[in-house]
């Protein structure tokens, strides 16, 4: 089975959304990038702080994204050994690829896709140096 490993949920307004999750106590976290964009961790349980893998089994940890044409409503990631591989799989399937795979430097790839009932469900790859 491939696993849900990551959550995203978008906003209108970010700092209104990180005071709205900030009552569970998760941690909010503004994450400069590589690129010079930023990105709202929302971590929900504790990590492996070198892996940044959960520690407990079955948590998972995701992102507050900003509203667009395609983030318009939440989304969970599956993790699969090959992004291109299970894009061809979701194709044949009846899905359609949204976003093409995006690389986040020593992480993984992400992409997304909309499922047959046009949820949009995203895909990750870990990286392997």
């Amino acid at each position: 089975m491939k696993k849900v490993v990551h959550f995203e949920i978008p906003t209108d307004d970010m700092e209104r959304a990180k005071k709205f999750y900030s009552i569970f106590d998760w941690q909010i976290t503004d994450w400069p990038m590589p690129d010079g964009s930023v990105v709202t961790g929302a971590r929900t349980t504790a990590v492996n702080e070198e892996t940044f893998q959960p520690l407990e089994p079955g948590a998972i940890n995701g992102m507050l994204v900003p509203r667009d044409e395609v983030s318009a409503t939440p989304c969970v990631t599956i993790n699969v050994p090959s992004i291109d591989d299970y894009m061809e799989k979701i194709k044949a399937a009846g899905g359609k690829q949204i976003k093409e795979k995006q690389t986040v430097e020593n992480m993984g790839s992400y992409a997304y896709f909309s499922d047959t009932e046009g949820n949009l469900v995203g895909l990750w790859e870990d990286y392997r140096p």
